[in-house]
């Protein structure tokens, strides 16, 4: 099996990318491939012969996204409609990676595949375009959703917080954003064991959670600092309303794993994974 990849240059793109035979892929990134040229992506999409296109290139900046919509539905919507559009017309599947906030947070519990998507920010927004074109042009999709990525040597929430807390005495963190912190190696073995199913459809692929636990961004950080040795460090609570920042987040971005768990893939628990991350 061939996979076109887009984004491969990227953590996740990457990852896929190493799991596989070098053979067996085709990386497409920019400066040489460019999602949001359609011309440029059918032709490119014509020479690969590959069997899939597993689409992890995106604008993922999500105070840029707010600052500029237009060109966050430039690249994630229309740059997803050139994919699967030049998909249809060689019947490839498209597999593409989406986010948590398509949703706008305000459901209490976790939210499931099927639920109502309505984003409110411009990434949120940009994205559920994006899977709109995916399922409306295509008979062969897989939607995957995900949530709070983290890579060795990539830009993260972990790093950051590790960062911070080196350089200040003390930090802040909001209390009402939930999600699912996911290792993106975790991510790229579900995503491969997925589309090897040939099972398409809606599918929310994020690290494990016991049932009610639905962390946040100041719970995530602590873990962080207690695993770093930092048990102590002045960590304070605050709300998303005391954050000034472009973007508004979804209150509550957990996603729950059903569909994907009833063909057998799941993903290791968030706590054991950070943990593993940070201990090395």
């Amino acid at each position: 099996m061939r996979y076109l990849i887009t984004g491969n240059k990227g953590q996740l793109g990457s990852a896929i990318a190493k799991r596989l035979p070098a053979a067996n892929v085709v990386g497409a990134d920019l400066p040489d491939f460019d999602i949001t040229d359609y011309d440029l992506v059918r032709r490119g999409l014509e020479r690969s012969n590959v069997d899939i296109v597993i689409h992890c290139a995106a604008y993922t900046n999500v105070d840029g996204c707010a600052k500029d919509p237009a060109l966050a539905y430039r690249i994630n919507g229309m740059g997803t409609q050139n994919l699967a559009l030049a998909c249809a017309e060689a019947d490839i599947p498209l597999a593409l990676v989406s986010t948590n906030e398509v949703f706008d947070g305000t459901k209490a519990t976790a939210y499931n595949e099927f639920d109502q998507r309505n984003p409110i920010n411009g990434y949120g927004k940009s994205k559920y375009a994006g899977e709109w074109y995916a399922q409306n042009l295509l008979n062969k999709f897989y939607i995957i959703r995900t949530s709070w990525l983290y890579a060795a040597g990539g830009k993260n929430f972990i790093h950051r917080i590790q960062e911070l807390a080196d350089e200040r005495g003390e930090l802040s963190v909001v209390t009402d954003e939930l999600g699912i912190p996911t290792r993106v190696s975790d991510l790229a073995d579900g995503i491969l064991n997925l589309v090897g199913t040939k099972r398409y459809g809606m599918y929310h692929l994020v690290n494990g959670a016991d049932e009610g636990d639905m962390p946040s961004r100041w719970d995530f950080a602590k873990m962080v600092l207690d695993l770093s040795g930092r048990t102590d460090f002045p960590l304070h609570k605050i709300k998303l309303a005391d954050w000034e920042r472009a973007s508004t987040p979804p209150p509550n971005g957990v996603l729950a794993n059903t569909t994907a768990k009833a063909l057998g893939i799941e993903l290791p628990n968030w706590r054991d994974a950070v943990a593993e991350f940070i201990s090395g």
